[in-house]
């Protein structure tokens, strides 16, 4: 790689290199390692870095290429992991008091496959608690600044997935998306970020948050780097009840493909409650996603606007249906089984444990969503709201279902703000809440999702959203790739130098 950093490159660049002998899965990652030391003191996107573990791997992949072993696209590249996800003896706390210090004795499939792929794993990622937030100000070890302006938020709840990759400190990561937690921390980081199809890839060993839509994904800094990596992760395991047993769609070919500019024949769909609801936008934001709109549409794409009168009602929805199951998953959080125990002194009983523990353990947010779910799955209430919400859930899909009946795929901004500076929404839930105004309805109907980065707005990254049918990942793919393919520089690349 003369010339230029091992870091700059893209993921597909530095898996060639490596097969290619112009350089080693040993040196990259090492480069990543040293990266993460002269630039994560400021950023604190991780939470545990694995140089040991990293650099024996990346050792391995380079014996094996001596050997003249055929390895996977991705084979040496290393990457970082959200720390909700399990990994066999390496910390997973998924950001909170009450999981400090645990170490599993398991790895989550998606993990287990990122071994096989022979992926040197640089460490786990901040995050807010039990990805709970969308800004990683709710991480109990400390906020995860962004490397465009370290003034500002990340995105959430898997900011330091997204600040990792951007600020160059790996070049791919592991995030989840419950409500937009992957493509919101993409679009304000100017990296991309994608939401699989729900049930295409393994929640096995994923910490749960809300296990109907939870759903792990790619973060990278191009679609095509996502594609891959996407491909690695997906597939059917037995071990999870909502996987699907269902070939993974080509995203990478459909990658490759959208890279050609050519979009012909390609319908997409422009949502018409989105655009009334553009008053939640800042117009930076709109302007940018038009400018998107208009490239898309000169490379052959036909703009057509279709309609999802539920869509109104899907923050609501889902800020029932996903507090009601964090506040069934959380409560083996109960200081007995494992995990921090608080005021075990001898004396006090086991229920005044549990609740000394779980106060100790848990943060504001999340002790805000299990009050709130708890009190929707409560006797007399959970008719009412959390039944209702179901049904309203079961709307929206339908409506998605009939836009994508019209059309290929859907496109919108990925979130209606630029990152806002640390503080100035914590203190109103909602204004918090609206950042996943459209990412949301993909997780509710089960569809995929991407954020591209499209362009800038007071100097920072715009995300523009493409969202698939179920298993049209491909297409959304596609999409993304041939809007990056109008950009010269892609965004990623021309975020200011941190740690010089």
């Amino acid at each position: 790689m003369t010339g230029h950093r091992a870091i700059d490159q893209t993921a597909v660049h530095m898996a060639e290199a490596i097969r290619t002998g112009r350089a080693t899965s040993y040196e990259i990652t090492e480069a990543h390692l040293d990266r993460i030391d002269a630039v994560d003191g400021e950023i604190k996107a991780f939470l545990h870095v694995d140089r040991e573990g990293a650099l024996a791997t990346a050792a391995e992949v380079d014996a094996a290429i001596a050997r003249g072993e055929e390895l996977g696209p991705l084979a040496g590249v290393p990457i970082a992991i959200k720390d909700v996800v399990v990994t066999k003896g390496m910390p997973t706390t998924a950001a909170s008091k009450i999981l400090e210090g645990w170490i599993p004795p398991y790895d989550a499939t998606i993990v287990e496959r990122i071994k096989t792929a022979r992926m040197p794993i640089l460490g786990k990622t901040n995050m807010d608690e039990f990805a709970m937030g969308s800004s990683t100000e709710y991480s109990a070890f400390g906020k995860t600044l962004n490397p465009w302006d370290t003034g500002r938020i990340p995105g959430g709840s898997g900011g330091g997935s997204a600040a990792a990759v951007a600020a160059k400190m790996a070049p791919l990561a592991i995030g989840t998306d419950t409500g937009g937690s992957i493509r919101q921390p993409g679009a304000v980081t100017g990296t991309f970020g994608g939401k699989p199809t729900y049930g295409s890839n393994s929640r096995y060993g994923l910490i749960a948050f809300s296990s109907s839509l939870d759903t792990p994904g790619p973060v990278s800094r191009n679609a095509l780097d996502a594609a891959l990596l996407h491909e690695v992760i997906s597939g059917h395991d037995p071990r999870d009840s909502t996987s699907i047993d269902a070939p993974v769609p080509q995203v990478a070919t459909a990658a490759r493909h959208g890279a050609s500019g050519d979009l012909s024949g390609v319908r997409l769909g422009v949502v018409k409650e989105f655009a009334e609801g553009a008053d939640a936008a800042e117009s930076g934001v709109v302007d940018a996603y038009q400018s998107g709109v208009d490239r898309l549409v000169k490379l052959g794409a036909e703009i057509v606007e279709v309609s999802c009168p539920s869509f109104k009602y899907a923050l609501p929805t889902y800020y029932l249906i996903a507090p009601s199951e964090a506040s069934s998953n959380l409560a083996r959080y109960d200081g007995v089984r494992y995990g921090l125990r608080s005021g075990d002194d001898g004396q006090r009983g086991l229920e005044e444990v549990m609740s000394l523990t779980r106060e100790a353990g848990f943060g504001p947010e999340v002790k805000r969503r299990i009050i709130l779910g708890t009190y929707a799955l409560s006797a007399g209430y959970v008719d009412a709201f959390y039944g209702q919400a179901q049904k309203v859930r079961t709307l929206i899909k339908r409506d998605f279902e009939a836009a994508f009946d019209q059309v290929d795929a859907l496109v919108s901004p990925t979130t209606p703000f630029i990152a806002f500076k640390f503080g100035e929404r914590t203190g109103d839930p909602y204004q918090m809440y609206l950042a996943d105004l459209y990412t949301i309805p993909s997780n509710l109907y089960g569809g995929p999702g991407v954020s591209v980065p499209v362009g800038l707005s007071e100097g920072m990254p715009v995300g523009l959203q493409v969202m698939g049918p179920v298993l049209g990942d491909d297409i959304a793919y596609r999409v993304a790739a041939a809007l990056e393919s109008t950009q010269e520089t892609p965004l990623a690349d021309t975020a200011p130098e941190i740690g010089k």
